[in-house]
């Protein structure tokens, strides 16, 4: 699998963007949006607008609506593989500390859980 172009701390550009997405989305503002959406396909069926618009209004919600559940997905996999790594670092630590072994999985736990609250 080919390597997506990386920016930042070892993110890749589709994680950029689906991060501030993911914040765009869950504001009043988009709320408000999507309200209006709706409203506007109940008026255009209210009107008895011809075909073709209605067409176009269940088109462009379809296109939203697949377009957030990508959104929703991509934020899903994001946060299991957070805790994941997390939970991988507290077992470590935690067979480290029984086996009396060094402290790098204690330095790798530290290191998750700081990476986990800069995103």
């Amino acid at each position: 699998m080919p390597e997506l172009p990386v920016i930042g701390a070892g993110r890749d550009l589709f994680a950029a963007f689906s991060e501030r997405a993911s914040n765009v989305t869950s504001s009043p503002l988009f709320s408000a949006l999507c309200v209006l959406l709706v409203l506007g396909m109940v008026a255009i069926h209210l009107a008895h607008l011809p075909l073709p618009w209605l067409i176009f209004a269940g088109d462009v919600t379809a296109a939203v609506n697949l377009l957030l559940l990508a959104l929703l997905t991509n934020t899903e996999r994001r946060d299991a593989h957070a805790v994941q790594r997390e939970l991988d670092a507290i077992a470590a630590a935690i067979l480290e500390q029984r086996e009396g072994a060094s402290h790098t999985a204690a330095d790798e736990l530290r290191r998750v859980i700081r990476m986990e609250r800069k995103q």
